[in-house]
């Protein structure tokens, strides 16, 4: 189904699964893939939760939610702001009963870099810790057989993460800081599984490359053409659409055949194996400490260690 006109649930196969009951966070919703995820989660039933930054474009994805019957609502957080992360954790707590997909989507490409205001590099900070920061503070409200779905990149595969100079920008190309927030993304989501799991906690936690789309912003801020970089990874990135994207954060969101299945890594709605450097438990470890280090929170599930 990829490469066609159809919608991300078709494209995933998952158009008959019914979500009516479930409620959906999907962060970075307000434009491209994490929009057409909110929309195809909200056709399938959910109740969505939109965010962003600009409130205008977060209500006219709330309009559209309801044109197809969707309950949704739009929150508005600036993943620069450790606060402003926190007040959505607060927001979604103490609206809903619990949250059953939390899709942690929101990131890019930053052609600006710089530091927030904890003094670490921009990309870094609004691709992995807000996304640490967010998941730690939802924590208690995921309900039983809840779903963490965090958009991470092929790009992981040709980064290095020196755990000790995070906040050091020094010669770092806007290209390869993602790719290092983007091995972030995936060593933090196979920590998150590991732990859940030690913790008994019935949630699942899988990454994503969601693919990437010729003549879009994201692909123009390449370094090199698309195809180019397939040929260096040894993996061809490239889809035909947002909607291609958007079908493996519906498929790890709501697949019948995904329930119970944890800390993996998926592209085009299939298992993949990530990088080596992304499936070493001592760097997973040893990056959840440091981000809970760098946020100034205590360590989430610093009790599920083996």
């Amino acid at each position: 189904m990829f490469g066609t006109e159809s919608p991300p649930e078709a494209k995933a196969g998952i158009e008959d699964v019914d979500l009516d009951g479930r409620t959906a966070l999907v962060t970075g919703s307000t434009s491209g893939l994490g929009r057409e995820a909110a929309l195809a989660l909200g056709r399938l039933g959910a109740s969505v939760i939109v965010h962003g930054r600009n409130r205008e474009a977060g209500e006219r994805v709330v309009d559209e939610l309801e044109a197809v019957g969707a309950d949704a609502r739009f929150v508005a957080a600036d993943f620069e702001r450790p606060a402003a992360v926190s007040a959505l954790a607060d927001a979604v707590a103490e609206e809903f009963d619990g949250l059953d997909v939390l899709c942690n989507n929101a990131g890019g490409l930053f052609q600006d870099g710089g530091e927030t205001e904890l003094g670490v590099g921009r990309t870094f900070h609004i691709n992995h810790l807000s996304p640490y920061q967010l998941t730690a503070e939802l924590l208690p409200h995921l309900s039983a057989g809840a779903r963490v779905v965090t958009t991470a990149s092929v790009g992981h595969r040709i980064a290095t993460l020196n755990l000790d100079r995070i906040a050091n920008l020094a010669g770092l190309s806007p290209w390869a800081a993602y790719c290092r927030s983007k091995l972030a993304n995936v060593l933090f989501a196979n920590e998150l599984a590991r732990r859940l799991v030690a913790a008994g906690r019935d949630v699942t936690s899988n990454s994503l490359h969601p693919g990437i789309v010729p003549g879009s912003e994201f692909s123009r801020a390449l370094p090199a053409p698309a195809e180019r970089i397939g040929d260096l990874i040894g993996e061809f990135p490239m889809i035909d659409s947002v909607a291609d994207g958007a079908a493996t954060v519906c498929y790890l969101a709501a697949a019948p055949e995904v329930e119970g299945v944890t800390g993996r890594y998926y592209a085009r709605c299939r298992e993949r194996r990530p990088a080596p450097d992304a499936t070493d438990v001592d760097a997973q470890r040893r990056l959840w400490r440091r981000s809970a280090a760098l946020l100034d929170i205590e360590e989430p599930l610093a009790d599920a260690v083996e």
